[in-house]
């Protein structure tokens, strides 16, 4: 690394300080005039967020409320989740897939946006995107590829095996998703403006084809885009892990991308039988490790991408351990297994929850750890951990973001809108320290 541990503690602590001594200072409080102006680019910071196709679904989440609460409004760049890079079932192939065709452009059910009436065949959320697109003709919407799923990652080790493979896959996506032929009479126009690669890991062999299946996603899109002035975004999920991120050529990808979306969360969880946090910002020397924000940024810079490429994720989600004995509040100590799923919670998974759910739980108390800028709760009657961003370390974040490098870095982004409480509280946090 280019400088010590405690030297970039020492920096980043003091960039913080003095931001939040000066609050709402020129240096990094944006004016709301400039809000819409240079998305991606130097004058204005990126926020985006991910939208999951099955929101619609357990959540009862869905387009329109992000519209409702004001959200809408704070984004620059909006990543709809999932197409896949593989079929459900026989060989593999190299080719895009739609993913849920009844939530994509199917259902008539949905709450319209704004009100607005759908228009046949299109229906779904694609059919909701292209009237919020309507409301905010500055906002840039992606199709994220891919995803942790097996076969995701199988689908593109394969596609990016080969040239022809390379070149059919790209062609593919682009055909459904940037020229908007999603089925057989069914056209989203020019809702999409480029393409999110979600190959989360890929592996030590896969290292050079990523690379080149990238290259060939930004060649063709640069030939679209020439043909119909237009620049095409090429984004990637960037992993923060080092056994992951060590598998990507990230100077070389760098030049190919506009974006690389830091996965800076998940660096603790229940595979781990310790409680810990699971997206802190800095490193432990009580517990030292390389799973933290800074080491990851730290990395990406020292290979050589620019800081402007380099988005900063934020979990709207935490991580819970049960069992946990009353010692340091729960932290660092051993656990039985994962904590409950709360009840109502819509992602009904044991030690996971979102932060809607867990920011209204009652009996927990809620602890800051000043040395790795992390928030976590404790209940010591059920015994129960849990740890996840709130308010205050989502602005810590930002402040982070804005002050990290001369410049700062090019922004943020969050997974995702339906885990947020229904006012949006850490979205809009996250907008106004970018000054949106």
């Amino acid at each position: 690394m280019t400088q010590s541990y405690s030297a970039r503690l020492f920096l980043s602590l003091l960039a913080i300080i003095l931001a939040l001594v000066t609050c709402c200072a020129p240096a990094f409080a944006q004016n709301n005039n400039d809000k819409d102006e240079g998305h991606g680019g130097h004058s204005a910071k990126v926020l985006a967020g991910y939208f999951e196709e099955w929101s619609i679904y357990g959540a009862h989440y869905n387009i329109a409320d992000l519209q409702n609460n004001g959200v809408a409004g704070k984004l620059t760049h909006f990543y709809y989740a999932f197409g896949n890079v593989a079929p459900t079932s026989g060989a593999p192939d190299a080719m895009c897939h739609i993913a849920d065709s009844w939530a994509d452009f199917q259902t008539p059910f949905l709450p319209p946006v704004n009100g607005i009436a759908d228009t046949a065949p299109l229906f779904g959320n694609f059919a909701e995107l292209v009237k919020l697109k309507q409301l905010h003709p500055n906002l840039k919407i992606l199709i994220s590829l891919g995803g942790a799923s097996a076969a995701n990652t199988a689908g593109f080790a394969f596609a990016a095996s080969t040239p022809q493979l390379r070149a059919q896959l790209a062609a593919s996506c682009i055909d459904m998703f940037v020229k908007g032929n999603v089925a057989a009479g069914v056209s989203t126009g020019n809702l999409f403006d480029g393409i999110d690669v979600d190959w989360e890991f890929p592996a030590a062999a896969d290292k050079q084809n990523f690379t080149l299946l990238l290259q060939e996603f930004r060649n063709q899109l640069d030939a679209l885009g020439a043909a119909n002035k237009t620049h095409y975004l090429l984004t990637i999920a960037a992993p923060a892990g080092e056994q992951n991120f060590s598998n990507i050529e990230l100077a070389k990808v760098a030049r190919q991308l506009d974006f690389f979306n830091i996965e800076g969360y998940d660096y603790h969880g229940t595979w781990e039988t310790t409680t810990n946090h699971h997206a802190p910002l800095f490193g432990s020397r009580q517990v030292p490790d390389n799973f933290f924000i800074e080491f990851t940024i730290d990395a990406y810079l020292d290979a050589g991408v620019p800081a402007r490429k380099l988005l900063l994720g934020l979990p709207f989600y935490g991580r819970g351990w049960t069992g946990v004995p009353n010692v340091n509040h729960g932290l660092y100590q051993t656990s039985t297994g994962a904590a409950p799923s709360p009840a109502g919670d819509t992602l009904a998974t044991d030690g996971v929850a979102t932060f809607a759910t867990l920011q209204a739980q009652t009996g927990a108390q809620s602890f800051f750890d000043p040395q790795r800028f992390a928030h976590w709760t404790y209940n010591p009657t059920t015994q129960t951990f849990w740890s996840f961003d709130d308010e205050l370390t989502t602005r810590l974040k930002m402040l982070y973001v804005n002050f990290r490098t001369p410049g700062g870095l090019g922004g943020a982004y969050f997974w995702a809108f339906k885990d947020d409480d229904a006012n949006g509280t850490l979205a809009k946090t996250m907008a106004s320290g970018l000054g949106r």
